[in-house]
């Protein structure tokens, strides 16, 4: 709850704050199972929302979803409110302003993104791509964007390495080399998100920061829950998804500087889940981001066991500190509460590493930043009960608020346009078609000229047959004693005679049209030309009696 504009967190000697100017300087909840960290965490959501300032929290085990209902009062609250000095009849049980997300669609609005929202070098970290396959990661990314080619969704980005690799040597001289073995590495690293989950979070439309940054009619900031019951055994899908949503905040929001208060505020419960058996270059990244995006105005508070779980660079960014109980039974663990308590601005009142092992639930030591950002003296702190339920709200009534809320129609539907996979598998389809349409016109004509050879050789051998039965024919009548015409002797005498008859009978008949047509003409003249046409029709008609 708010007083005088700063959240009270609970009460030890006295009344202990979260100065709204040092949200933005990130924090730490931890503390073993069971010790109030989850109360905790929904006491400095509501008043962040009190002041206006929009939230995101990871619920992972599904328990955070009560905020959105009013709290009840009973003697056990009144106590708790009696302890951290405040009125038990001044203070106000309400419901918070929330909206559901979540990456599966069952618990929430979806949360979606596109694999170019994502890019190259951090699909790289959380894959754990080597050198050579960030390279053609980046190639595929690249080819893409030149060839117009958006990458939304996994079946994308699967098709466009699929097409680099089949068509690599036409990128060596412009982009660089391609060789199979990245390609086929980067694809099995895809095939290990992919079985996480990742089909569900890649695509459109894709979700829109700022409507993570919104009020309620009221002027509560809005809580936005991430419904991460499934997410959680998912862990490197949960990676990607905080990774790039903290990115695309740091790369999206203005820079503010040390403002009055933030302009959102992430709590990351499990947070150890971003952090285990991560890749160096991921754990940079988030360093990185943690560092820098408090300029953009963003507060970040991780939610886990024993502050060992998170790496020493992050751990060195959260000032504000709230931790919970924690149990040493092994060496281990003993090590892990001194070094809790060695975080700690001493209190010569207690010892802390004692003081750890002891708390009771509901009760931290904390140590806040104050005004000039130094960290208070830790103090043995009773926590400030929630204004909302402490009990999980149910499923029913909250599948109703999903469906109600404005934003649900934008993001409910899934959107699948044409981009890389369709465009791709047409240009494939288009060339199957082609190099099956080559193959039909190369079959046809060979086809064609098989049936002109085998014209060609039975006509050869036809005639080869015409001429072997010519020759036998001519044998049969040399045999026989005919002439090549199958004429006998007698036959042949016969025609002989008859052919020498028409001849002369035809040379005769044309020597005397030739005299009368020739007239006057010399003797000699009139000889030669009726023998000259005499020989011609004698011809002509011995042919017939051949």
């Amino acid at each position: 709850m708010l007083q005088d504009g700063k959240i009270l967190v609970g009460k030890g000697e006295n009344q202990v704050f979260l100065l709204p100017g040092m949200a933005n300087r990130h924090g730490l909840i931890a503390g073993a199972t069971g010790t109030g960290k989850t109360v905790t965490l929904k006491v400095l959501a509501e008043g962040f929302s009190d002041m206006g300032v929009p939230v995101f929290l990871a619920d992972i085990k599904g328990d955070v979803s009560g905020t959105a209902l009013a709290g009840t009062d009973n003697e056990k609250m009144q106590e708790r409110l009696q302890n951290v000095g405040v009125d038990p009849a001044a203070f106000k049980y309400t419901g918070y302003p929330c909206r559901f997300w979540d990456v599966f669609g069952k618990g929430g609005i979806p949360v979606r993104a596109t694999v170019t929202d994502v890019g190259p070098l951090l699909l790289s970290r959380l894959l754990d791509l080597s050198d050579a396959q960030e390279g053609v990661l980046n190639i595929a990314f690249r080819v893409a964007d030149d060839n117009g080619w958006e990458l939304i969704d996994l079946k994308d980005l699967r098709a466009m390495l699929a097409y680099l690799g089949e068509h690599h040597a036409d990128f060596v001289n412009t982009y660089g080399n391609v060789s199979s073995q990245s390609v086929g590495g980067i694809q099995r690293a895809l095939l290990a998100l992919e079985n996480d989950g990742a089909a569900d979070f890649f695509g459109e439309p894709s979700l829109d920061i700022d409507d993570w940054m919104q009020a309620s009619a009221d002027g509560r900031g809005m809580i936005n829950i991430l419904h991460c019951v499934e997410l959680a055994q998912r862990p490197l899908l949960y990676a990607t998804f905080m990774l790039w949503m903290l990115s695309e905040l740091y790369e999206g929001l203005p820079e503010v500087g040390d403002a009055d208060k933030p302009k959102l505020v992430f709590f990351f419960d499990e947070a150890h889940m971003l952090f285990s058996d991560a890749p160096k270059a991921l754990v940079d990244k988030v360093v990185q981001v943690v560092k820098l995006i408090r300029s953009k105005g963003v507060g970040i508070f991780f939610i886990t066991q024993s502050p060992s779980d998170i790496p020493d660079e992050v751990l060195a960014q959260l000032n504000n500190r709230i931790q919970h109980a924690l149990r040493a039974y092994t060496p281990a663990e003993q090590k892990a509460v001194r070094v809790a308590a060695q975080s700690f601005r001493e209190n010569p009142k207690f010892k802390t590493e004692e003081a750890i092992g002891s708390l009771g639930t509901g009760v931290a030591l904390t140590s806040m930043l104050d005004d000039d950002g130094v960290p208070t003296m830790v103090e043995q702190t009773t926590i400030c009960p929630p204004q909302s339920s402490m009990s999980a709200m149910d499923m029913a009534a909250r599948a109703m608020l999903v469906a109600n809320d404005a934003l649900y129609s934008k993001y409910a539907q899934a959107v699948d346009d044409r981009s890389a996979y369709e465009i791709l598998t047409e240009q494939e389809q288009a060339a199957q078609a082609a190099a099956a349409q080559a193959e039909a016109e190369e079959q046809a004509a060979k086809e064609a000229a098989a049936a002109e050879k085998q014209a060609l050789a039975e006509a050869k051998a036809a005639e080869k047959a015409a001429r072997e039965e010519e020759k036998a024919l001519q044998a049969q009548y040399k045999a026989e004693g005919r002439d090549k015409y199958g004429h006998t002797k007698m036959q042949q005498s016969i025609i002989k005679a008859s052919r020498n008859t028409a001849k002369s009978m035809g040379r005769q008949l044309t020597k005397s049209i030739t005299r009368g047509l020739m007239g006057n003409s010399s003797k000699t003249v009139r000889n030669a030309a009726s023998q000259f046409a005499g020989n011609i029709v004698s011809d002509l008609i011995g042919g017939f009696f051949k």
